[in-house]
């Protein structure tokens, strides 16, 4: 359990690597202050293979762990990957490939939504993982054994969990269910949003379109803002304070220091003259290139009744599939499906979830599908008028 500090030890353990077919992979990082995480320590297995990576050691480059990464023979093992996948997109400007995130795929295969590490490993292996060092400062050197030990239970268990859910796929056909689901994870749009779509992390607490304006820039402004300097949006600007200068359009450091959310003096500071910058950007806009507030589309009558009886159909097909039902449908997808029928773009009408779940919910909604109270069970069926339908 020693830790890799030299090259030449990280360039052997990588090297041992390559003879697997897949490798589990998991990070320690710290990113309370900072934009964007700082890596802390590399943690990897494969059959009768570990190692523990210090990333923090003078003298290492991690080219050869990003070499591996990118290595299309060798599956890269996650759980709940989105941060570290991050992390090595950051710093390798790649995102590991071919990518398999065990947190999706046992909500694939019936775990339920989101289900945390350490019960997958309870649930698959009967294993107990010690969480005591889970909010550890990565940072510190010297790590300690116990620290070393925890980090590697991340990966080790890892594939167990693994081989497991790989098995299970297979068996229920499932395998592709889960490989588009991998589609957002592995997405360079995922780990590098533009700037100027900022806002839309932010509640739309205005109601004109020149707040929305502002709102829209100075969102994008404090985006770069914090990437440049590589801390918190929120050591740039608050959010309550964007919400009040898009509401008020400060113009000069004077109204700015007037607002409620400002810190005081802060008016008087560079990144001050960069948020009124972007202000005074938002307020050249001509009226007809201010963007629209975004309006939830009315629905149509009887859509609130078809939404409620498209949530029992989920249940029902959820509970036949053994997934829970977010992993079919969320609830903006069914009011859209009630209210839009065939015409509703939303994830539960493509791919497997529409061969799953949609095409039933648009047999309710098209009145080609019922539910009925039988036995004391709700039951799917097919209306006499549709089956006659069917046979003309």
């Amino acid at each position: 359990m020693d830790l890799i500090t030299k090259q030449k030890d990280l360039e052997a353990a990588i090297h041992a690597f390559e003879n697997s077919n897949f490798v589990t992979v998991d990070t320690e990082f710290i990113r309370e202050s900072t934009f964007w995480p700082e890596l802390c320590l590399i943690q990897m297995a494969a059959p009768g293979v570990t190692a523990l990576i210090d990333p923090l050691a003078d003298g290492i480059d991690l080219k050869p762990f990003f070499a591996l990464m990118a290595n299309e023979n060798i599956v890269k093992v996650f759980h709940a990957a989105r941060q570290d996948v991050e992390i090595v997109y950051n710093l390798g400007k790649l995102i590991p490939s071919p990518l398999f995130d065990t947190q999706v795929a046992a909500s694939v295969c019936g775990f339920g939504d989101s289900v945390s590490y350490d019960q997958l490993v309870a649930r698959i292996t009967g294993a107990r993982i010690d969480k005591s060092s889970r909010f550890t400062d990565w940072r510190r050197r010297p790590l300690s054994d116990k620290q070393l030990s925890y980090a590697l239970a991340d990966v080790t268990h890892l594939i167990d969990v693994y081989q497991h859910l790989k098995t299970e796929l297979e068996r229920e056909g499932r395998a592709h269910w889960l490989n588009e689901e991998m589609a957002v994870l592995t997405a360079r749009e995922t780990y590098d949003p533009h700037p100027d779509d900022a806002w839309k992390r932010l509640k739309l607490r205005v109601k004109k379109p020149i707040d929305f304006a502002i709102l829209q820039h100075v969102a994008a402004w404090r985006e770069r803002e914090a990437r440049e300097r590589n801390v918190p949006r929120g050591r740039v600007i608050k959010d309550d304070a964007i919400y009040e200068v898009a509401q008020q359009h400060p113009r000069d450091s004077e109204a700015l220091g007037r607002l409620r959310t400002i810190p005081k003096g802060w008016e008087r500071s560079g990144a001050a003259n960069g948020l009124l910058g972007a202000v005074a950007k938002a307020m050249t806009l001509p009226k007809e290139d201010l963007p629209r507030l975004p309006r939830p589309p009315q629905a149509p009558e009887g859509a609130a009744a078809a939404a409620e009886l498209l949530k029992v159909l989920l249940k029902l097909v959820a509970d036949k599939q053994g997934v829970a039902p977010k992993m079919l449908a969320s609830s903006d997808d069914i009011d859209r499906i009630a209210a839009d029928g065939a015409d509703a773009d939303v994830p539960a009408m493509s791919g497997w979830r529409r061969e799953v779940f949609g095409k039933e919910a648009l047999k309710l909604v098209e009145g080609r599908l019922a539910l009925r109270f039988n036995n004391r069970k709700i039951e799917i069926f097919e209306p006499a008028e549709a089956r006659s339908e069917a046979a003309e």
